[in-house]
């Protein structure tokens, strides 16, 4: 019995031993694969020199003929060879562009936060050889983690909800049209983008460029032709940074100089209820009617929302500076990526940007003739200039209505007036991108 009993104890023993040498031979890291070191070959100094003449950004630009690849976030299965153009007089004129563009930002102080990141990520994005906007490659990276994703547009949203005062649309609720007005712009662009034989869902994605709002640009752009993500996050971004250029002179035409020296009365006082309250019912009526919208609305709202709770202001002052802040370089940033000559001096981009000059202008132009209709009609007087606010490239549109109208009448603040239509502008592109996107759902 007991020689029985040590057999089995044996047997018990040896099964458990071999199990494990099975385990662990199973979980041991395959032996590494000896790499063959490539044998170093001597060179001379004339050829040390041509080594690093090939490594040069001159010859690369000199060279028409050096097969170099376009740099592309989404990796190398998408690069392709680039043409004598894109590789040479392409980049020099595109360096040229950011040049002109930096000229812009600190010269005359057209929009430096948003000119400066894109310009010099244009700049970055131009270098020959470097890559920076590949897959690797620094622009890519940050094209990749918030711009392609969406992420980017919604924390702009909810830095600008926080930013945001609606008590002048809620003490003059009837400016909310010129918002409405200035939409045309984008339902405008449309048509046009469908007249020129772009789809309707290319077109829908480019239509928002009339809106002048590059948040709500990137976030339908990805939804409904991703592929032409790059062409309309630059379009969008390059017109709310060139507001100051493009706007005044529409402004101007369509206006009298007695109509631009219009005194708005003051509005009457909001209470702190009515502003608590509103981004709450304009999210309640958003999830009920258009959910499409939902994410940017309500990153919008809550960023306002944090703000008149006036409970949590290290929350709002965040959003409001650090955030926006941070967000707008990597932002600037990955828009300036897709400067390349490669992605800008091409067709489809070129036609993307004439259509959302011309979508832009129309909204501006339609906002301006909205308000001078308005006037006719209204007790207490308009100044037409306020129309052009109602694009949503919220507070740069709203400045320059201000300037346009200190310029007519020195001392004639228009800014808080001007503020309202901005404001709808904005929820007016949001709600625009809603309908458009549930038409393809």
């Amino acid at each position: 019995m007991k020689l029985k009993h040590l057999l089995l104890s044996l047997l018990f023993a040896f099964s458990a031993l071999t199990l494990t040498v099975q385990a662990s031979t199973s979980d041991a890291p395959p032996a590494p694969i000896e790499e063959v070191e490539k044998e170093y070959k001597a060179k001379t100094i004339n050829e040390l020199l041509s080594s690093f003449w090939e490594t040069t950004g001159i010859n690369a630009i000199a060279d028409l003929n050096d097969g170099e690849r376009t740099s592309e976030p989404k990796g190398p299965a998408y690069e392709r060879e680039m043409d004598w153009f894109e590789s040479s007089l392409g980049r020099i004129i595109m360096i040229i562009i950011v040049l002109f563009l930096f000229y812009l930002a600190i010269a005359k102080n057209f929009e430096p936060l948003l000119l400066i990141p894109i310009a010099f990520g244009g700049l970055l994005a131009n270098i020959p050889l470097a890559g920076m906007g590949g897959e690797h490659g620094m622009l890519g990276i940050i094209y990749t983690m918030g711009i392609a994703n969406e992420f980017f547009p919604l924390l702009i949203f909810m830095g600008v909800g926080a930013m945001t005062d609606f008590g002048p649309l809620l003490a003059n609720p009837k400016t909310a049209l010129l918002g409405g007005a200035a939409q045309f712009g984008i339902f405008g662009s449309l048509v046009g983008a469908v007249a020129i034989g772009f789809s309707l869902q290319d077109a829908s994605a480019i239509s928002i460029i009339g809106g002048a709002d590059g948040p709500t640009s990137i976030f339908i752009a990805n939804r409904l032709a991703p592929d032409m993500l790059g062409a309309i996050a630059v379009a969008a971004y390059s017109y709310m940074a060139l507001v100051p250029v493009i706007q005044p002179p529409i402004m101007k035409l369509l206006t009298t100089e007695e109509e631009r020296k219009i005194v708005m009365k003051t509005g009457r006082k909001v209470h702190r209820l009515e502003k608590l309250f509103f981004p709450i019912i304009v999210l309640m009526l958003t999830i009920l009617i258009l959910p499409e919208s939902a994410p940017l609305i309500g990153a919008f709202t809550f960023g306002n929302f944090a703000k008149e709770s006036g409970v949590v202001d290290r929350l709002s002052n965040e959003m409001q500076n650090s955030l926006i802040n941070i967000v707008t370089i990597f932002l600037g940033l990955g828009v300036g990526s897709k400067l390349a000559a490669d992605k800008f001096l091409v067709a489809e981009t070129m036609g993307i940007m004439v259509i959302g000059l011309l979508a832009f202008s129309a909204g501006t132009a339609v906002g301006v003739l909205m308000a001078k209709l308005m006037n006719k009609f209204s007790k207490d007087p308009i100044n037409p200039l306020i129309g052009a606010a109602g694009v949503s490239a919220v507070p740069m549109s709203a400045r320059v209505v201000s300037k346009v109208g200190s310029d007519a009448k020195p001392g004639n603040i228009l800014l808080m007036h001007a503020m309202g239509p901005n404001v709808a502008g904005v929820i007016g592109s949001a709600v625009a991108a809603g309908v458009l996107l549930s038409i393809f759902k």
